[in-house]
């Protein structure tokens, strides 16, 4: 199983609205860098989840998720990195 150590959490913000911000737990064993923002930006979007599974992405969350996720107490806003994890783990998408 993927441990938390081998995970890590990119920000980014895509616009100037905080709804534009979005959180990506990346698997470091498959990319240590994280997400190539460049690279990203320039993917066909028939093929941008391919290219963000290809990057390592194993969770991503918009800001409006996050905030939904923490108002029920099942994200952490001050470790996102570990509850965002941890949510993974619990949903199945890490195993």
């Amino acid at each position: 199983m993927l441990t938390l150590d081998q995970t890590k959490l990119d920000i980014f913000s895509f616009g100037e609205n905080e709804d534009d911000t979005f959180y990506i737990l990346i698997n470091t064993k498959i990319n240590p860098e994280g997400v190539d923002l460049k690279k990203l930006s320039g993917a066909d979007p028939r093929f941008f989840d391919a290219m963000l599974n290809a990057m390592g992405c194993i969770l991503m969350l918009n800001q409006q998720e996050v905030d939904e996720l923490a108002g029920r107490r099942e994200l952490d806003k001050k470790d996102l990195h570990t509850s965002i994890y941890n949510l993974a783990k619990s949903e199945g998408i890490i195993k």
